[in-house]
């Protein structure tokens, strides 16, 4: 899908940044650029001393973002080096980082070339039981990611500024900032301000439970999930990662229902709190998904359509839940 926020680096800018990444040796033999995501760019380089890499750049710094994307692609290179550092857990490596603006006007970053195909791509082309198998390795990477531990709730570029704050605050600061990207940019909103406000006061006692911040990856759908011959072989766009709750992540949200996940996961989320905690998480991400369609002007009708009614829906659910 088409965004406004994807910025074009013609031959030249790329071979600049390529050299200054591996040396005046390295050339670009081809380059190809790759459609999948909705908000950096990236391209597919092959260079002359043999390596695969790919191209990642940032939108530039005048474009119009949503309030959480600030700074995202410095924490997709932090949250990379730190899951690899880990161990355990496949992720690219990152080779060269740059955000100072000086070669182009946008951070940028090279990273390895993953083979394999992404499992949005494949998923309807593999028998039940290689879904199964994958879906289920998906939970124990899940699990681990979760099992990582961080010094304070919030996004992870930003967390440092959080310190010491609970999750329920943490959490409301980052829903309101959304809720003011609507009003700014002039999204539709399911509700008024004030009954959105009056129903997440009743609901966000239940993050109260929430008390250690855990890596959560938060965007780690199909399409960012690389396979090949039936197993992962790669979690990327990593640029959304938090310290949170671990009920963020995708697989928890309402447009998945994976029972080979759950099982891969190990653990069941059915208690009160947590089924709350998984529609008020549900919120934010549909919220999200209604709001970002203005400023990076998505002209796919289905698409608005399908985050629209997500949104109502899951709204129509928690305010159910609230006054049941």
């Amino acid at each position: 899908m088409e965004s406004f926020s994807k910025v074009r680096l013609d031959e030249q800018q790329q071979s600049l940044l390529t050299a200054v990444a591996f040396g005046t040796d390295a050339v670009i033999i081809s380059s190809r650029e790759l459609t999948g995501g909705f908000f950096n760019t990236a391209y597919d380089l092959e260079l002359s001393d043999g390596r695969s890499v790919i191209l990642k750049v940032a939108p530039a710094l005048e474009t119009e973002i949503l309030s959480y994307e600030k700074d995202i692609m410095r924490a997709e290179v932090e949250a990379l080096r730190l899951v690899r550092a880990a161990g355990g857990i496949p992720v690219p490596e990152v080779y060269f980082y740059d955000e100072s603006c000086a070669l182009i006007a946008c951070p940028y970053f090279f990273m390895e070339k993953i083979e394999g195909r992404p499992y949005s791509d494949v998923k309807d082309s593999l028998s039940a039981d290689q879904q199964f198998s994958i879906e289920y390795e998906l939970g124990r990477y899940q699990r681990q990611i979760n099992e990582i531990t961080g010094p304070a709730f919030g996004l992870f570029a930003e967390a440092s500024a959080s310190a010491g704050q609970p999750w329920r605050d943490v959490f409301r600061s980052m829903l309101q900032n959304v809720l003011q990207d609507a009003l700014r940019l002039g999204a539709p909103l399911p509700a008024s301000l004030p009954e959105i406000e009056l129903v997440l006061e009743h609901c966000l006692p239940a993050l109260d439970e929430v008390t250690e911040p855990r890596l959560i990856h938060w965007d780690l759908w199909n399409g960012n999930l690389f396979v090949q011959d039936g197993v992962i072989v790669s979690i990327i766009d990593w640029e959304r990662a938090l310290w949170g709750d671990v009920l963020m992540e995708n697989y928890f949200r309402h447009f998945e229902n994976s029972q080979a996940f759950y099982e891969g996961y190990g653990t069941k989320f059915d208690s009160p709190d947590e089924l709350l905690r998984i529609k008020l998480y549900d919120l934010y991400l549909d919220l999200i998904m209604v709001v970002e369609c203005y400023p990076r002007q998505y002209t796919d009708e289905n698409h608005m359509r399908w985050v629209k009614d997500n949104l109502s829906e899951t709204w129509r659910q928690l305010s159910a839940i609230t006054h049941s």
